[in-house]
């Protein structure tokens, strides 16, 4: 009987998706890769359901392989990409694009108990950021004063008894200004700044911790991977170039805190931002349920990519 498959679900560019495929590949691990915007063109499914032993039976088919839906062993949910069908009537691509997400998504969501690296759904209800902050603070996180509101006044308030307040965007989007991309740093933010606009919707403010590094901590199942991170910036994404990294160990009780946390959410990795202060204190910034690391691998040296390919080799707990 042929090996068990690892469906890797990401964006066509996804040089991260390529180092965990390097692993597997190494492990001599059927992998299938596919990216949801791809169907109809390079991406088949078909699920039969109510007939024979298994509750859903199929293939799923890519231009390169062909994967039988009863032998998977998990599923790498990587930085997969929905079709928009733009080229449809805006009616024709809203109904097009509700049967692609519950079709291709149910029919995944079936599988007869993968591990999910990790489920979307968990990964969806962990993405919230005043749900994190309230979860890390009944964990025993230091959470850093944050106010979500609508309301100027609050906001300035709130601003003015801490002085050196960030503002930070509550979800990530595209966007563009003048055609042009543009995203949304922690940048510091006065109350002189603020106006009625800020009705529109919520908004994020933080007080600035004092840090001295920034801390990235990756954990891959039971395994930890914390790097700190040496910069000048408040938001030290806003030039690579100008960081430096250290591997670091974290002490025992924030591991069993942050696998606390992941366990809390139904997920198995996730990427964790701390703020280290002055006195080599650990402050509560965020959690990333799929963020970046493979740009950390190289300089540290750390096993990163490898943790992940062990994980989905082994799929599923019995």
């Amino acid at each position: 009987m042929a090996a068990k498959a690892v469906l890797v679900a990401t964006e066509t560019d996804d040089v991260t998706a390529d180092m965990v495929i390097t692993e597997l590949n190494a492990r001599n691990v059927p992998v299938a890769r596919f990216n949801p915007a791809s169907i109809g063109t390079d991406l088949t499914v078909c699920a039969h359901f109510g007939s024979g032993t298994d509750a859903v039976a199929g293939q799923l088919r890519t231009p390169s392989r062909i994967v039988d839906l009863t032998r998977v062993r998990s599923v790498y949910w990587r930085r997969p990409i929905w079709p928009a069908f733009d080229h449809l009537a805006p009616d024709d691509a809203r109904f097009a694009a509700a049967q692609v997400h519950y079709g291709l998504g149910g029919i995944l969501h079936a599988l007869d108990q993968p591990l999910w690296v990790n489920h979307p759904l968990k990964n969806a209800a962990a993405d919230y950021k005043p749900t994190q902050l309230a979860v890390a603070h009944r964990m025993g996180f230091t959470v850093p004063p944050t106010l979500v509101t609508n309301d100027p006044d609050q906001a300035r308030s709130f601003i003015n008894a801490h002085q050196r307040v960030l503002f930070k965007t509550l979800r990530w989007t595209p966007y563009q200004r003048n055609g042009v991309p543009v995203t949304g740093w922690a940048d510091p933010v006065t109350a002189g700044e603020l106006d009625e606009s800020v009705r529109a919707a919520p908004h994020l403010f933080q007080a600035v911790v004092d840090k001295a590094a920034d801390l990235r901590v990756l954990v891959v199942g039971r395994k930890v991977f914390a790097v700190r991170i040496e910069s000048k910036m408040l938001d030290w994404r806003k030039d690579y170039a100008a960081l430096s990294y250290s591997m670091v160990d974290l002490p025992e009780r924030t591991e069993k805190a942050l696998l606390a946390y992941l366990d809390h959410f139904g997920l198995v990795s996730g990427s964790f931002d701390l703020a280290v202060d002055k006195a080599s204190g650990l402050w509560w910034l965020e959690l990333n349920p799929n963020g970046q690391w493979g740009w950390l691998q190289e300089p540290t040296g750390l096993p990163m990519a490898a943790a992940f390919a062990e994980l989905l080799t082994q799929g599923a707990s019995p």
